[in-house]
């Protein structure tokens, strides 16, 4: 596959897909499409990341960076309707359809911006980060991502991600303990990693 869904504007011809899934206890429906992540069904690693998922001890708002068509972001906000939730992906095909996704599921308390990681909302402060980082787009991106996020996060903030072991999950955790003050492994499961680190 030359393209990957780490792409602005996917080349690849739109092919809309329907979805529905249950996540945290709700029935969800997803349009997805070609040249997004995971089209066919919510990965493996980003339902674990919604069920591991616990409300930070901060007041503010939580980022989802990378929401491809917005499993993360949607079913969180909706558990979490008290909270705003900004929904960034560099996808502007996931990005529309994470738009039209929170349209759909009744969610109104989240933004969708188009961003290459956080440049966004980098003018802001939250008490979350969430991440399943694009690890196609090399492990600079994704340590960047970790910066960034480490740049935005109020004192006391959490940032949780999803990352496969055999997909960097040792170097991603060593990251994590050279910025953030505690960083634990709050889950494994078939190789995936849940990761919460705390400023």
């Amino acid at each position: 596959m030359g393209e990957h869904y780490y792409t602005r504007k996917p080349e690849v011809k739109s092919q809309p897909n329907r979805i529905t899934e249950r996540l945290r206890g709700k029935k969800f429906q997803f349009t997805t499409d070609s040249g997004v992540f995971a089209r066919k069904e919510v990965d493996f690693g980003s339902k674990l990341l919604i069920e591991s998922f616990v409300d930070p001890d901060v007041d503010g708002d939580i980022v989802d960076v990378g929401c491809g068509y917005g499993p993360i972001g949607i079913s969180l906000a909706s558990q979490f309707p008290e909270r705003r939730f900004y929904m960034l992906d560099i996808n502007e095909r996931a990005v529309d359809l994470a738009m039209s996704n929170a349209t759909r599921n009744n969610v109104s308390n989240l933004t969708v911006r188009t961003s290459d990681q956080l440049s966004a909302v980098n003018d802001r402060t939250f008490a979350c980060v969430i991440t399943n980082p694009p690890i196609r787009a090399g492990k600079q991106v994704v340590h960047g991502i970790f910066e960034e996020a480490h740049e935005v996060l109020k004192e006391n903030g959490t940032l949780w991600i999803v990352i496969q072991k055999k997909q960097g999950a040792p170097s991603a955790i060593a990251k994590l303990e050279e910025m953030f003050q505690k960083v634990e492994t709050v889950s494994k499961k078939k190789g995936y990693y849940i990761i919460k680190a705390v400023k």
